[in-house]
């Protein structure tokens, strides 16, 4: 048995000190041991993006990391991007609008990924949005709705107060 490790992650804006072993994945110290079951595990290869969670705002692959090598980071789950008031947020409401999504389990990395993205390019093209998305795989969608959804988030958050849009 392995000494647990000390780690300090603020996550969706909140300071969690916790004890983990020093191989536990952030994917599991998410799901497990902070009861943040948004982010969802697949391939557990790092390649479909299902488990993407925003580390320091940047789209990572949460299956791949040891939480104890993220010790200080923040992360930002599919949970920390709803609006301020706990509604959806702008990407949710954008894959609501757009019917983005259908049985669901790829959506929190697909969340994850579009906003970083949208806070990098907040005015893509189709062929810019279809390729931010390329990296995360859905099975049941088609894509057509998600690179959509792209498109309405930027809008959404366009249009918000304060952001500079109409």
């Amino acid at each position: 048995m392995t000494t647990p490790v000390s780690v300090s992650l603020v996550v969706n804006g909140v300071r969690h000190e916790l004890e983990l072993p020093a191989r536990r994945l952030l994917s599991d110290a998410l799901r497990h041991d902070l009861r943040l079951t948004g982010t969802h595990v697949g391939c557990e290869h790092g390649v479909c993006g299902a488990c993407t969670v925003l580390v320091d705002g940047r789209p990572m692959r949460s299956c791949l990391l040891f939480a104890v090598s993220l010790d200080g980071a923040e992360i930002t789950t599919v949970e920390g991007c709803q609006a301020p008031d706990g509604g959806m947020g702008p990407v949710q409401q954008a894959f609501h609008e757009c019917h983005a999504l259908q049985c669901g389990f790829c959506t929190p990395g697909f969340i994850t990924t579009i906003t970083a993205y949208l806070d990098d390019n907040p005015d893509p093209t189709r062929d810019e949005a279809r390729e931010a998305i390329s990296g995360n795989l859905c099975r049941c969608t088609g894509y057509v709705n998600i690179v959509s959804a792209v498109e309405r988030a930027a809008e959404l958050i366009g249009d918000r107060p304060g952001t500079g849009g109409a």
